[in-house]
């Protein structure tokens, strides 16, 4: 190779000869497309191979060493200045070329065997020079420079550990001792978290989420049986699910945090009380609510805990039959500030121990005592009467009569005004007074209530066969709050009572009423009471003469509701959003022999209408049920087509129904047709047909 100059024309004819030779030995293949940064790469090689880069004058990086042999895979375009100006080679040099020509510029012609000119300065990269068992020599690739290096991604940084020591020994010092390598410090977010915060978010959990959390690590137990989580304590909605162990851990862990302990249910206390319960009882000492409703403790375990907690103020006993009088003078003498007392069912007291509750807690506002003897004592309710601080009384199923009634509401020997023969006393502060089942009381009892009440929210006067209309008829006209009214099962009365109902004061605040089983009314009194009643959400009306018309006159007036709503814009919105339908109105028509299918088809027909922001919902016969209860289904999950082809397939179907019962001429032919329609109306209650076939259906088994 020594031996050949540029300018010997034999030696450029061997050259060319051997280039023939050596194309021919090789097999000639197709370099493969690259794309992206590789490509570029590829390109800077082709042109550090031009002879048209020598006369540029471009010479390498000052980082690119001459003592060492490298291709000339990398150029700095960075000087223009330096002694390497002719040392790229000619285009033939490329490892790449095989004998051709990769400088576009340089070669005009199609590749071929050319005289070729060779540059002692060129630099050539020789492979595979070492010999077998001759240790390896240091690297023969420089890398690109600093300048031009690509670091927009980490994945293409090569992962060659000889060729990273390499890349590292071309980069100055200098550069290297500007960019220091930073550690990432490991951050424990939960470890680093103060306590308080931690506490805050397990406030997020459920009870028994807690509970099962408590698993996780030892200080996740001592988090779990913090007693911040347990301030509020109520077992009602998991006492099922929740070991007797860990309810007592929780206790006896959180007592002195726990305000409100609700154990209502939980049974399986039974024997863990017994054994834990001094404990329990020494934890929990700040208690304000505590219930015990449904829970069978023994009594003694009861008084030592009252006798531990004397700031209690909700008390709540109802069912447990270890409550006697004695358990009341205990919370009498040590829980002054009581406000709410619940001891109904409680079978084992009466009104002697009530009455030391009354006397000593002066707080008291709502008293429950259903089931209970005793109200036939005056004392008792004199000493009541002179309170009067009771908000809410609960009575039912007791001995009340009606003098008693009267001492509760009149006292005794009352003033009597002479121009209204009315007695002569401050009004009572009852807002919810429950009677129901307290088979004594007639007319002259229930007309003590007539203007003695007049914040009166609630009444409960069901199951009192003794009433007549003369009983409410003076009772609704001093109670403009009444929102609640139930009479059921009160057969004397008639509609008198309704069309006085809805055009007393209390008519524009009526929400609820129940006359189950009043069999004497019907459309003339329940018609006046839909039309005054406009803030009525719920009506029970089972085993009533109630019939269509209610049905009909209920779904106008909800359309009206509706209708004023939108023009006040309580349910604004664009016009063409879709907005999901709010039940206003509850209608209850059990086995009310003159309701029909056409009533009830009016309602649906209503709630089907289109933007409709209030509905009604229906509880009908249970052969009508399903439909109805799929049509509202629809309506509420916004398909007012498909609830409108249910509604009109359902209508078809029962119009052919009633067809086939008439007998004569084409009785068949009818029959058919029912069969027909019920197919049709099943298929779109179970959703439509599937794959365009109705379900196969028999006629059921029939046992011999």
């Amino acid at each position: 190779m020594s031996g050949n100059t540029p300018d010997d024309p034999n030696g450029a004819a061997n050259a060319s000869m051997g280039s023939e030779a050596h194309a021919e030995g090789l097999r000639f293949e197709e370099p493969i497309k690259l794309k992206g940064r590789k490509r570029f790469l590829q390109s800077l090689q082709r042109i550090s191979s031009s002879p048209s880069l020598a006369r540029m004058g471009r010479v390498p990086s000052s980082t690119y060493r001459t003592g060492e042999k490298a291709s000339m895979s990398c150029v700095s375009l960075a000087s223009s200045s330096s002694t390497y100006v002719h040392s790229y080679g000619n285009p033939y040099s490329s490892q790449s070329s095989v004998g051709f020509s990769t400088a576009p510029t340089s070669v005009v012609t199609t590749p071929g065997p050319e005289a070729q000119t060779f540059d002692f300065r060129s630099r050539i990269r020789i492979i595979g020079t070492n010999a077998p068992g001759q240790a390896v020599q240091a690297p023969l690739t420089a890398s690109l420079p600093v300048e031009i290096r690509s670091t927009s991604k980490e994945s293409q940084l090569p992962t060659n550990p000889e060729i990273v020591a390499s890349q590292k020994d071309d980069v100055p010092k200098t550069f290297l001792a500007t960019v220091p390598e930073r550690k990432r410090r490991k951050i424990d977010f939960w470890g680093e978290m103060p306590h308080e915060l931690k506490i805050y978010i397990f406030r997020f959990l459920k009870p028994w989420e807690i509970v099962r959390c408590s698993a996780v690590s030892k200080s996740w137990y001592q988090m779990c049986f913090d007693g911040q989580l347990w301030t509020n304590l109520d077992t009602y909605e998991y006492y099922r699910d929740i070991p007797c162990e860990s309810l007592v851990r929780i206790m006896t862990a959180a007592g002195p945090f726990i305000r409100d302990l609700n154990l209502r249910g939980c049974a399986q206390l039974c024997d863990q009380w017994t054994t834990h319960g001094q404990a329990i009882t020494d934890a929990c000492r700040n208690l304000q609510c505590f219930s015990l409703e449904g829970c069978r403790i023994d009594r003694s375990s009861i008084h030592y805990f009252l006798l531990r907690n004397t700031r209690l103020v909700h008390v709540n006993f109802c069912g447990v039959q270890a409550i006697n009088n004695s358990t009341l003078k205990i919370i009498a003498q040590g829980c002054p500030q009581l406000e709410y007392l619940n001891v109904s069912w409680c079978t084992h007291l009466d009104t002697q121990g009530l009455h030391r509750i009354v006397q000593s807690c002066e707080k008291i506002r709502e008293l429950k005592a259903s089931e209970t003897r005793g109200w036939t004592d005056k004392s008792f309710l004199l000493d009541l009467f002179k309170r009067n601080t009771l908000e809410r009384l609960v009575i039912a199923h007791s001995d009340i009569d009606d003098d008693s009634l009267g001492v509760l509401f009149h006292g005794l020997d009352p003033e009597i005004d002479p121009l209204t023969d009315r007695a002569v006393v401050p009004p009572r502060n009852f807002r919810h007074l429950n009677l129901s089942r307290c088979n004594q009381l007639t007319d002259k009892g229930l007309k003590c209530l007539a203007y003695k009440v007049p914040q009166l929210a609630g009444l409960q006067v069901s199951h009192l066969i003794n009433l007549t209309d003369d009983a409410f008829q003076h009772l609704f006209e001093d109670t403009p709050l009444l929102t609640h009214l139930e009479m059921e099962e009160i057969d004397d009365v008639t509609n008198t009572t309704l069309q006085n109902l809805a055009q007393s004061p209390c008519a524009p605040t009526l929400k609820y009423l129940n006359i189950s089983y009043c069999e004497n009314l019907g459309d003339t009194g329940m018609l006046p009471i839909i039309k005054g009643c406009p803030k009525l959400s719920a009506v029970v009306m089972d085993n009533t003469r109630v019939s269509d018309l209610v049905l009909t006159e209920a779904a106008a007036q909800v359309r009206l509701r509706d209708q004023n709503n939108s023009n006040i814009g309580i349910f604004g919105g664009h016009k063409n959003c879709q907005r999901i339908p709010v039940i206003t109105l509850h209608l209850t028509v059990y086995d009310c022999q003159n309701v029909t299918w056409t009533g009830i088809r009016e309602i649906m027909s209503r709630n089907t209408e289109p933007n409709r922001d209030l509905i009604i919902s229906l509880k009908c016969f249970y052969g009508y049920q399903d439909t109805v209860n799929e049509h509202m289904k629809r309506v509420k999950t916004g398909r007012l087509e498909s609830a409108q082809n249910l509604e009109k397939k359902w209508a078809r179907y029962m119009m052919a129904t009633e067809e086939a019962g008439v007998g004569g001429a084409g009785a068949r032919r009818r029959r058919r047709r029912a069969r027909e329609a019920a197919m049709v109306h099943a298929d779109e209650e179970e959703g439509g047909p599937r794959g365009g076939r109705r379900r196969a259906r028999s006629g059921g088994c029939i046992m011999m």
